[in-house]
């Protein structure tokens, strides 16, 4: 199969239920667009009137070395086919995104339209999540500061530090385990445009180390004034998140709110019933959860219409329970 002839995943800027039939645990729904755009590789003859996002390889090879990449030489090979003022969308693919933060931080001024970066746009068919590398992504937000949607897969060496961007409007980090100085630093930084911001939490196994304490500034939601759909999704301790976000001063303008993916219990799901009013959202997505029927039948009749209590999961073999995403 040639390299770029693969269908990749964008579940877009909101959370959708989709259809169970194909979800995805691992990446969620198949799509073939980025930022509503259809994604198109360099030569594959893009109407020059039609706005796409192009696809581009960072490391190419899963034996190759961390140091190695592909993406200065498909970025010129880009920019000299097209106008750089149609590249607005970018879906960085391969094995790892190592490189790109830094090769992109390189090409800010060859590329003036640039507003939404997708680093390790990379499905399960072709590399594990928690197998795709990635790097220092503090360069790309510095060097981009109209960049407006950012998202990331995989967390292996995944490195962000505090930093304030005023025009980021969706920020989303899918893996198996997001490292808690990564959370922190999400968490330290202002971002007055952001709409959707989506962690995926994960498990320790695969370096989601972060606390609820690491979740204090989201939670507080001071330094994200526009903030209406937050996701705190795939945690191994999605009850004790449920719990501080039925206290959380951010719920209170969000419009959507998601806690699935998770190990989410009665537990859980109980706090959320007595914390504050959750009658205002537009969505609460709970699925993948782990809900006894009577809690699942109080959810219902305490938001109608709100909550998905979709992909309810049993407790396999000694009650062993399990999250959406781990390796």
């Amino acid at each position: 199969m040639d390299r770029y002839e693969v269908a990749f995943a964008d579940p877009g800027d909101t959370f959708r239920p989709g259809d169970p039939a194909h979800h995805d645990h691992s990446f969620g729904l198949s799509r073939e667009h980025f930022a509503g755009l259809p994604v198109r590789a360099p030569g594959q003859g893009a109407d020059p009137s039609e706005r796409v996002a192009w696809l581009v390889y960072d490391e190419g090879h899963h034996d190759a070395d961390r140091n190695e990449t592909s993406l200065a030489d498909e970025l010129d090979g880009l920019l000299a086919s097209v106008d750089p003022g149609r590249v607005e969308a970018l879906a960085v693919t391969g094995y790892g995104s190592t490189n790109a933060p830094g090769v992109l931080a390189a090409y800010a001024d060859r590329l003036p339209a640039l507003r939404s970066v997708f680093l390790g746009f990379t499905e399960t068919e072709t590399w594990e999540i928690s197998w795709i590398r990635q790097g220092d992504i503090t360069p790309l937000l510095a060097a981009y500061p109209e960049l407006e949607r950012l998202e990331v897969r995989g967390s292996e060496g995944l490195v962000l530090r505090p930093v304030e961007h005023e025009h980021l409007r969706v920020l989303r980090f899918e893996c198996g385990g997001l490292p808690g100085e990564v959370v922190r630093a999400v968490s330290a930084s202002t971002f007055p445009a952001l709409e959707h911001l989506e962690l995926w939490l994960g498990v320790e196994d695969y370096g989601g180390d972060a606390t609820i304490a690491d979740l204090e500034g989201v939670l507080s939601g001071v330094r994200l004034p526009a903030l209406r759909r937050l996701g705190l999704r795939d945690s191994e301790r999605q009850d004790e998140v449920a719990a501080a976000v039925a206290a959380a001063p951010v719920v209170a303008r969000l419009e959507e709110l998601s806690l699935g993916m998770g190990l989410l219990t009665d537990r859980g799901a109980e706090a959320l019933l007595s914390g504050q009013p959750l009658t205002h959202l537009r969505v609460l997505d709970l699925r993948h959860h782990f809900l006894r029927d009577a809690m699942i039948s109080r959810m219902r009749a305490a938001l109608p219409g709100i909550v998905d209590l979709h992909e309810r999961r049993v407790p396999e073999v000694d009650d062993w329970m399990y999250v959406a995403v781990a390796e």
